[in-house]
């Protein structure tokens, strides 16, 4: 009987040993107990940068033309709705001061 657990003990040291040098090895992270370890998080790539390159580059921030000509339309329409009595109105004209006046 004692050769039969004398020979679980020893093999079950060969294989801790085993298991050690493997993980030397082969850079793996040893985790006897089986406890959750964010080591595999850590291990993956990032993948920020994949996901910045699928976005294309936005040109209207930093081209002035196109910045120019979007502040023309704008200025253009403005006008436009201005002519037609439909523009904002005069600073302390608006709604609210209509209210506080009545």
């Amino acid at each position: 009987m004692a050769s039969g657990s004398l020979k679980k003990m020893l093999s079950a040291a060969i294989n801790e040993g085993v298991v050690e040098a493997r993980a030397r090895i082969f850079g793996h992270q040893l985790n006897p107990f089986a406890k959750k370890s964010p080591h595999k998080l850590l291990r993956m790539k990032l993948f920020g940068e994949k996901v910045a390159q699928w976005y294309p580059h936005d040109i209207k921030k930093d081209d002035p033309l196109v910045m120019a000509r979007q502040e023309q339309e704008r200025l253009s329409k403005l006008e436009m709705l201005k002519r037609r009595g439909k523009g904002p109105p005069k600073k302390g004209q608006g709604r609210r001061a209509a209210k506080r006046n009545k």
